[in-house]
């Protein structure tokens, strides 16, 4: 046995452990570009304009097979208290690759006034179908495993999010449970991976500066817990938004940290670090159209890649009640 079949075998599990985390659309920075939807099955309908957005997502372009990923979805509100949306999305991880579709209901409650005063309280549910494919082929012949193996293995399996969101006035609240439901994927052995992965979101933030003031401040966090490993990590943000002529300009950084360490070994001592993300990102609203564009730089002292993760997001508002709610509150105005 050669070098080259524990490494390979090393690769494997470790690459496993990873993918398992990462069933269904992962967690980048989407919801900084007024991508709520795409996180929270409750966000949908609940601005009061129906909403398509479109992302691309490309990690490390001196990496060859580095992650990309690509969605579509649309929501809107249908009638006064329902809303509805779709999800579509294409995941590459090297030699792993998932694509699916998500439906979703939400149920939005009305606690004010008029519907120019927010105060809504929202429930959502999402079921989607994913296909994973794993291509074998690429570890060679000199591979110690089974030649059967070799080759394009898939498998397609469910799963259902939910979830509830709160707004009111200038102040919003996330919970969203992702993977609810344990599922066993067949390419993986379950000495591998675990059935569960099941993993929850909360983030909650606040917008200051009067509606009639040009300038707005949003401070946000969002906390995530994956169940059976019990990786955590936390994203701070501050977003800031300017009123023009022609649009709304924003912009700002998030920093996302992660509470686990992982251990690797510099010469003779052995190190510690933890995933670290500075991720600045600018945007424009203009008219009912909407684009973003994300910069992600890993922080850390080991990477695979120096030239950082590019996110485009591009967007279009539509129908929906057209009139603003009286606060200062871009995710639903």
């Amino acid at each position: 046995m050669n070098l080259k079949t524990p490494l390979i075998a090393l690769a494997i599990i470790l690459f496993s452990f990873t993918v398992k985390a990462q069933e269904g659309i992962p967690t980048y920075s989407d919801y900084i570009t007024d991508n709520l939807y795409l996180l929270h099955p409750s966000m949908a309908g609940a601005a009061n304009a129906n909403q398509i957005r479109l992302t691309a997502r490309q990690q490390w372009f001196d990496v060859e097979d580095a992650p990309s990923l690509q969605t579509l979805s649309v929501n809107g509100r249908f009638g006064e208290k329902t809303g509805l949306g779709l999800i579509l999305f294409n995941d590459s991880n090297g030699n792993f690759s998932q694509s699916g579709v998500f439906l979703s209901f939400a149920y939005h409650l009305m606690f004010s006034r008029s519907v120019h005063d927010l105060n809504q309280l929202s429930f959502g549910i999402s079921a989607g179908f994913i296909q994973g494919k794993l291509d074998d082929s690429a570890f060679g012949p000199d591979w110690e495993g089974d030649p059967a193996n070799l080759g394009i293995t898939s498998d397609t399996y469910y799963n259902v999010d939910v979830g509830l969101s709160y707004n009111f006035l200038d102040f919003y609240s996330h919970f969203t449970v992702k993977n609810i439901l344990p599922q066993e994927r067949e390419m993986f052995t379950e000495e591998l991976e675990s059935n569960n992965q099941r993993r929850y979101i909360l983030s909650a933030g606040y917008v200051f500066g009067g509606i009639d003031s040009d300038w707005s401040y949003e401070p946000s966090l969002m906390f995530q817990l994956t169940d059976e490993t019990a990786e955590k990590s936390l994203d701070g943000n501050f977003k800031v938004y300017r009123e023009m002529d022609f649009g709304t300009l924003w912009g700002g950084i998030s920093y996302r940290r992660s509470f686990d360490g992982a251990e690797y070994l510099d010469g003779n001592e052995v190190q510690n670090q933890q995933l670290q993300y500075i991720t600045p990102f600018l945007g424009l609203n203009y008219s009912n159209f909407i684009f973003g564009y994300t910069y992600s730089y890993q922080a850390n002292s080991i990477v695979f890649g120096n030239s950082g993760f590019h996110q485009i997001t591009l967007g279009y508002d539509f129908g929906g009640t057209g009139e603003p709610y009286d606060c200062n509150c871009p995710s639903v105005n």
